[in-house]
């Protein structure tokens, strides 16, 4: 099932050479900039968002922590998803890599083989579904995970391992297998948070420990008198 475009003049192939032929034109070190952060620093500034919405979530009240912390759960249980479906999925499609079908782009990333199809992009798949896994615990955050997502997608093309609607592919895979499972995940998951919450070690997972605030003084009692006003 080669039905994709993979030659003759169309949107996705002069996309691909447009934006690959950026490469053509800058320096090497750029080259190996964009293979760096596409392979190293978007999933590593994921993370670090994940991190820092944990982080947050653990000071918010007991109900919106732990529905919270069972999204961040989803988030990662859903990226795996999408790559086990990507694999039956590529094979059915079997759409070769653009370099083997397009002659005169420059390809920056390692790939597998003849075997390793192109569609759809398992790095846009799994990027994006941490973005919007990501923005259902956290909507501010979650929009820098989708723009980093987005940025994922481009590197790709950039790099010639991909075509844009590779990319595309997987940005909608992504989303749809966080979204459409999401009530469900929610539903089993977040009882599961609330009871390791209550857990007097593990529940520090899900809410920061609360510091014991000053007891108040009472100043309409007055002051307990000292020994030496009772001996007088």
């Amino acid at each position: 099932m080669a039905g994709l475009t993979t030659g003759g003049p169309n949107v996705d192939v002069s996309l691909l050479y447009d934006i690959n032929g950026l490469a053509r034109h800058a320096p090497a070190a750029v080259d190996r900039g964009v293979g760096l952060v596409g392979s190293y620093g978007i999933p590593l500034a994921l993370v670090l968002l994940f991190l820092w919405c944990w982080h947050g979530t653990r000071r918010q009240d007991e109900a919106t922590a732990a529905e919270s912390f069972a999204a961040l759960v989803w988030a990662p249980l859903a990226a795996a998803l999408v790559l086990l479906v990507n694999v039956p999925l590529r094979a059915f499609v079997a759409r070769p890599r653009p370099f083997a079908a397009h002659s005169g782009l420059d390809v920056l990333a390692p790939y597998s083989g003849p075997g390793d199809f192109s569609f759809v992009s398992g790095h846009a798949g799994l990027a994006m579904a941490l973005g919007v896994g990501l923005f259902i615990a956290n909507r501010r955050l979650g929009l820098i995970g989708i723009g980093l997502a987005i940025a994922e997608g481009l590197c790709r093309v950039y790099l010639g391992v991909h075509y844009p609607t590779d990319v595309i592919g997987g940005f909608a895979l992504g989303t749809a297998v966080v979204l459409l499972l999401a009530p469900l995940a929610m539903a089993l998951l977040t009882p599961v948070v609330r009871a390791v919450a209550r857990s007097p070690r593990a529940g520090r997972l899900v809410r920061a420990k609360r510091r014991a605030l000053p007891r108040p003084v009472d100043l309409a009692q007055p002051p307990a008198p000292h020994e030496s006003d009772l001996a007088a």
